[in-house]
């Protein structure tokens, strides 16, 4: 038996290896003393898992003082001992990525033994302060989960609970059912999620890549600042997840949700009055089971849910008579090969989700303990993305598949040594297959606002491109991570050191690369049917508004390796002082190389050379000096264990989303590869670039390349605080954090014979200006020389107060700032600039999309007479700010002649209550049904939040307006617009669009209106 498992953790250390994924386990600390206070060095402490084998040992050093660390979370029985002392037991509850602290009392007298152990970790209401570390975090339990309402069933409807995060909308329509948790002012595509020591993080765009039933999850960590030096792959927060397991008792759950129509109020955005309500049904059915295989040696747990939804939108009286002109449009022969437009009154939109996840523990020894845990999640979304105003050829089926598997070993060494090895894997497969393929779209005025999530088209074809991003048809992920943590703790010390790698040989997909037209009109049908005058307008206004992208190769790929290293300890100085430090260094190889090939072969480099623009004298290289230190003082003043002050500093690099470069990446595609490099030849009037596969300009295609001087952007935190509980159940904490960003990707839009030339063609040429259009490309340059900051102060309330309720609440005050053109970003998008040759200009530096000055959340639950349970979830926030642009897009719009900065516009603060009311019965004393109403935006407040019309086109502003970018008068008669209103305040701009909280998918950052869910759990 010893060989085998000397084998085993022999094996587990070849294995060794880990990236960005943190450790999901906790630790034990405390101290052992006798009747007076004074400490008692050399005892036993034995702790035992009550759910497996698995048994740890320590010593107390001569402070009387112990620690264990890399306990997997979940309750375990703890025995402590010492020579002329009675032996003291005791329950103990170690949570996610926390560290518990302890007091053991010993007596000489049998009766007399205690152990004091601070808070209960059944809730985050519950949880101790941590006298050690100085990591900013929210423990979230199963019974949070259980009990407080979840518009979405997400595990990211209840992270809002951490202090420091904020709800944000899903920021890719290709996983629009997968929420994000916003840290550090930023949209959430920046932080780093582990399941169970597994990294489940999306790299191409960035965020969650797979999501989990809650029912499956037996609690999370978010955590906002001052990760350890064990934690990579984020400039911000991250979360940090372990699912639930089987254990000697037969425990599960069944559970079903109920939503109708009848229990929601009208969406009056997808179902407008009078319209007679929208049907409309979500039913959700939930199921879990674990138990023993082999009592005390294998056990398994298997949770599944499925949802059922029929959702639909129902066309508007305006968005109908649109369609039907466009019917009599097309019926009069006036559109090319479409004989005829079927205009229905409702579109139906279904949606399927199946989430499921497996589990097996298997206890090898009372030091080997295995865990093998497999996750599959796969949706269906039939006509995603069709909008109010759009009609259902616009639209897609969607279908995403996930899948994610971990196999982990612990293995004690000795009392003091630990081991832990984890091999993950995961797949990503989604495609996303158009409704029609005509190979051309039509787009108007009235479909096209600031957050029209199909695009800018009305009807025909889904161009897979909207008013803010560009998104692909397909996407592939294939990640193995293997990862190695071995953990050293004694009394004063607990150091841990690891080896970690990441290889994923598929980061891929396309975006569509067949030949498409869009036809952009200036009027709506409407206008077009008004008369034969405005009819015989309309071909004019097709010719004019076409724009043809032509045919290519969609395609991007790329084959990633990540590699890290990191040590850390945490050195108990003396009872009161902690001195947390570490250092970690990561890299990547292949990050800037697409399809086998390096950016040399990206047909923009040789465009460049041949034409002697000296923008990039080379190309990009992968960057090797991601040194990351991390450091943390940890002070509890007194001999109470309440009161802990706190200070922090660290750096965090992440390669972040490749998403906003992806065009780089198809830029050395094989049909765009080049050889024999580029020339010049020609004379005045007839210039021409000559060489296979040379970009050209006029109406040739965009360059797009990735800057010489490319580094990994990166974070630097700064952070101070104190906590002190008033007793065993009031807890408060004031946290102030400072993350001051670097290396922050940039788009620079670089326009031929605006702002890029040739100096081969010579300014006296008499056809100058059309000599450098004809040879010279426009070009997209993305930089990493963007800044942010972000600064914030956090309060934090929580108590428990047994059978009458408990709470928690967050206040926040923040400010998150960067760079941009249009929108701002901290990290995780590509920001734009308004003018590459001045990037830093006045007015591109504001807040980021997700500033919000002021948030305030308050959950708990109230246990009222009679039995019942009230829960609930409150968020009120500040605006939000969004920016107006001008018609293509480009940059700000100016009003009355001056410019408009990035901080002009904000929008409507945001307040939303949810509501739980549930009346437990108890079977027995393992059987417990609760039958429950849940309420969702209880007051029914509307919330638009930072949705309002982001473009000038779409603004009631007379033409000449919308063509200069430069608002001076409202239309009162729009469109018309005969009657003329000057704009005397920014307000006037301010009005509402898009779908109200419908972006990518259910909204998130802005309440959905009231809604109602039935429903029944039974758990046992």
């Amino acid at each position: 038996m010893y060989r085998k498992s000397l084998l085993a953790a022999l094996f587990s250390i070849v294995l060794a290896a880990l990236l960005h994924a943190q450790n999901p386990r906790g630790s034990l600390r405390g101290a052992v003393q006798d009747a007076t206070g004074a400490r008692i060095p050399s005892a036993s402490i034995v702790v035992q898992s009550v759910d497996s084998r698995m048994q740890r040992e320590a010593t107390s050093e001569d402070r009387g003082e112990f620690r264990l660390d890399d306990l997997l979370p979940g309750s375990y029985h703890m025995t402590v001992s010492a020579t002329g002392f009675v032996p003291a037991q005791a329950s103990v509850s170690i949570a996610v990525s926390s560290v518990r602290e302890v007091t053991v009392t010993l007596q000489p007298a049998a009766p007399a033994e205690t152990v004091s152990v601070q808070g209960q970790n059944s809730s985050i209401t519950t949880q101790p302060i941590d006298l050690v570390s100085v990591v900013h975090q929210g423990v979230i339990t199963s019974q949070d989960l259980q009990t407080l309402p979840l518009a979405a069933r997400s595990f990211a409807n209840i992270a809002y609970l951490a202090p420091g995060t904020e709800p944000v909308e899903p920021s890719d329509p290709t996983k629009a059912r997968i929420t994000a948790v916003s840290t550090g002012g930023s949209s959430g595509l920046n932080n780093d999620l582990s399941v169970d020591g597994g990294d489940n993080s999306d790299d191409w765009i960035g965020g969650f890549l797979q999501n989990f039933s809650p029912d499956a999850i037996q609690e999370f960590a978010v955590r906002t600042a001052n990760e350890d030096a064990d934690t990579g792959g984020t400039t911000a927060g991250s979360i940090v997840i372990t699912t639930r397991r089987g254990t000697n008792d037969w425990h599960g759950t069944a559970a079903f949700y109920e939503r109708a129509a009848a229990l929601n109020a009208r969406f009056p955005i997808e179902n407008p009055a009078p319209n007679p309500k929208q049907p409309f049904s979500r039913q959700n059915y939930v199921g879990s089971l674990g138990g023993p295989i082999a009592r005390d040696k294998i056990w398994f747990f298997i949770a599944f849910e499925y949802v059922h939804e029929n959702a639909s939108i129902a066309y508007s009286p305006n968005s109908l008579a649109q369609f039907n002109a466009l019917a009599q449009i097309a019926a009069d022969s006036l559109i090319p090969g479409v004989p005829s437009v079927t205009v229905p009154r409702s579109v139906p939109i279904p949606f399927r989700d199946y989430p499921g996840s497996l589990r097996f523990d298997w206890s090898q020894s009372t030091k080997s303990q295995w865990f093998l845990r497999a996750s599959e999640d796969s949706y269906l979304t039939h006509n995603a993305l069709v909008a109010q105003a759009t009609l259902p050829s616009t639209g897609l089926t969607t279908h995403n598949n996930y899948w994610n598997s971990v196999i982990s070993n612990t293995y004690a060494f000795s009392p003091t040594w630990l081991g832990t090895f984890v091999f993950d894997a995961s797949l990503l497969h989604l495609t996303q297959t158009r409704n029609s393929t005509l190979g051309f779209a039509l787009a108007f005025p009235f479909s096209s606002t600031t957050l029209t999530v199909s695009g800018f088209e009305t009807y025909g074809d889904n161009q897979f491109a909207t008013p803010i991003t560009l998104f692909p048809s397909l996407r592939n992920q294939e990640k193995y991570q293997f990862r190695y943590d071995l953990g050293h703790a004694t009394g004063d010390h607990s150091f841990k050191f690891g080896v970690n790698f990441i290889h994923e040989p598929v980061l891929a997909g396309a975006f569509p690369g067949n030949q498409e037209t869009l036809y952009s009109f200036p009027n709506d049908p409407t206008f077009y049917t008004l008369n034969a005058a405005n009819l015989a307008q309309f071909p004019i206004d097709c010719a004019d508004g076409a724009s043809t992208t032509p045919a290519g190769d969609g395609s991007f790929s790329q084959s990633v390796q990540r590699l890290a290293l990191y040590a850390q300890d945490s050195w108990r100085l003396s009872r009161h002082l902690t001195l947390n430090y570490g250092l970690r260094y990561q890299t990547t190889f292949g990050l800037l190389t697409a399809s086998g090939r390096s950016q040399s072969q990206n047909a923009a480099f040789p465009t460049l050379q041949g034409l002697q623009i000296p923008l990039e004298p080379g190309i990009p290289h992968d960057y090797r000096k991601q040194f990351a230190p991390r450091l943390g003082i940890a002070y509890s003043p007194g001999n109470s264990g309440k009161t802990v002050l706190g200070a922090g500093f660290g750096l965090f690099y992440n390669d972040l989303a490749q998403n906003g470069w992806a065009t780089a990446f198809q830029g050395v595609n094989s049909s765009n590869f080049v050889t024999g490099g580029c020339n010049l030849t020609g004379a005045d009037g007839a210039y021409a670039l000559t060489g296979p596969g040379c970009l050209q300009g006029g109406t040739g295609a965009t360059g797009n390349i990735v800057d010489s001087n490319y580094k990994t952007p990166y974070a630097l935190h700064i952070t101070g605080g104190v906590q002190h509980a008033f007793n065993k159940n009031w807890t408060l904490s004031a946290d102030y954090t400072h993350e001051q960003g670097n290396h922050g990707y940039r788009a620079y839009s670089y326009t031929s014979d605006a702002n890029l030339f040739t100096p081969l063609i010579p300014t006296s040429d008499p056809t100058y200006d059309a000599d450098q259009q004809s040879v010279v490309p426009n070009l997209n340059i993305f930089k990493s020389d963007n800044r942010s900051s972000y600064n914030a102060l956090m309060l934090h309330l929580q108590g428990n107060v047994s059978k009458r309720f408990n709470l928690v609440a967050n206040y926040t005050f923040s400010k998150a700032q960067t760079w941009g053109c249009v929108l701002g970003e901290l990290f995780d998008y590509v920001n734009g600039v308004c003018n590459p040759l001045n990037p830093f200009g006045p007015g591109d530096y504001g807040p980021s999309g997700e500033d919000v000055r002021h948030r305030f959340v308050l959950a708990g639950t109230v246990f009222i007479p009679g039995g019942f349970e009230l829960s609930t979830l409150f968020q009120a926030e500040a605006a939000r700010p969004f920016t107006i642009t001008t018609a293509d897009n480009s940059q700000r719009i100016s009003v009355n002649g001056a410019p408009t900065a990035l901080d002009a516009f904000r929008g409507t603060p945001y307040i939303q209550m949810d509501l739980r009311v549930t009346r437990p019965f108890r079977f027995g004393e393992r059987v417990e049904v609760r039958p429950f109403a849940e309420f969702f935006n209880l007051f029914n407040r509307n919330n638009p939040g930072a949705n309002f019309v982001g473009t000038i086109a779409a603004l009631p502003v007379p033409q000449s307006d919308i063509a200069s970018g430069n608002a001076t008068n409202i239309c009162l008669d729009f469109p018309t617009c005969t009657q003329l209103q000057p704009i005397t305040s920014l307000r006037q701009l301010e009005i509402p669009a898009g779908g109200l909280g419908d972006f990518f998918g259910p909204g998130t950052t802005v309440g959905i209106p009231f809604a109602a869910q039935l429903g029944v759990r039974v758990d046992f």
